[in-house]
């Protein structure tokens, strides 16, 4: 009788991960296709010229130099605001934040603020950084406004991430006379670095593919130069893309499919530095 029930068991168990390996393959295939057909149609246009030369023309000739730095400039002024605060609220409601009704409350908004879309975003950075504090249209408002954006992603995924950890890890820390914290700095959150990595590494993804947020705060349509201050406007890949693909009559099919090969080569250059980085940190791990 047992037999015949662990053999019913691991007939379902054959199906189940066929079902799994199914979906996961329908998944995949499409979003592969996808890359390798955008890939095929943007190459021809891939050239040194296409990578470090200005637009000229209304941007029909010429390079995308400029928007490449632009985005550059956005993602490095995302994470130095978003990475820090992210991480350290994180720290804050996974260590040392009591249970209670406000922290409950500040959880729940947080998971909200996750939710709302960028355009909102983009509005709310145009009223404070734009207009009321005077920044005008520039890398600093567009990067506040990307921060503040991607700041529930990080905070979410570090408070996750060192929840994840053990327990016994504190106990032991602090039994040896450690602090709280130098059990946070020494143990709990080199344990928790993959996950932490993960949320950053999203986080700062998104803000790099967003397209609404700078559309209000920082990105410029035409710029055939390099901003020299934070306080320049820019042109940046995502609204680049936009501006080609919607605005320019005639504008050759090559150089829009060159442009997204551009952003999807600096997405995923980012995520496998994020990969590197957090597969070191998964060796060092403990448990």
């Amino acid at each position: 009788m047992s037999s015949t029930v662990m053999g019913k068991a691991k007939t379902l168990q054959r199906i189940g991960f066929s079902l799994l390996g199914l979906i996961t393959t329908l998944t995949v295939i499409p979003i592969i296709g996808l890359v390798l057909y955008i890939v095929v149609k943007g190459a021809p246009a891939i050239s040194w010229e296409f990578l470090s030369a200005m637009p000229t023309n209304g941007m029909r000739e010429g390079g995308i130099l400029p928007a490449i730095i632009g985005t550059l400039y956005l993602t490095l002024g995302t994470a130095v605001f978003a990475v820090p605060l992210g991480v350290l609220a994180g720290i804050y409601l996974a260590e040392y934040a009591k249970e209670s009704l406000l922290t409950r409350l500040i959880r729940i908004a947080i998971i909200n603020l996750a939710g709302i879309p960028s355009v909102v975003y983009g509005l709310f950075g145009l009223g404070l950084f734009v207009l009321f504090l005077k920044m005008g249209t520039s890398i600093l408002a567009a990067s506040l406004t990307l921060s503040i954006m991607t700041l529930p992603t990080i905070i979410s995924t570090t408070e996750e991430a060192l929840r994840s950890v053990p327990n016994s890890f504190r106990v032991v820390s602090t039994s040896l006379g450690a602090s709280k914290w130098q059990t946070v700095r020494r143990i709990t959150l080199p344990q928790a670095l993959p996950g932490i990595v993960t949320g950053v590494i999203l986080g700062v993804e998104r803000a790099a593919g967003e397209t609404a947020p700078i559309l209000f705060t920082g990105a410029t349509f035409f710029l055939p130069q390099l901003p020299h201050s934070p306080l320049d406007a820019t042109m940046a890949l995502p609204y680049h893309i936009f501006i080609i693909s919607t605005q320019i009559p005639g504008m050759p099919v090559q150089i829009q499919y060159g442009t997204v090969v551009v952003l999807l080569v600096f997405v995923l250059g980012m995520n496998l530095i994020a990969t590197l980085i957090r597969n070191r940190a998964r060796k060092n791990r403990q448990w």
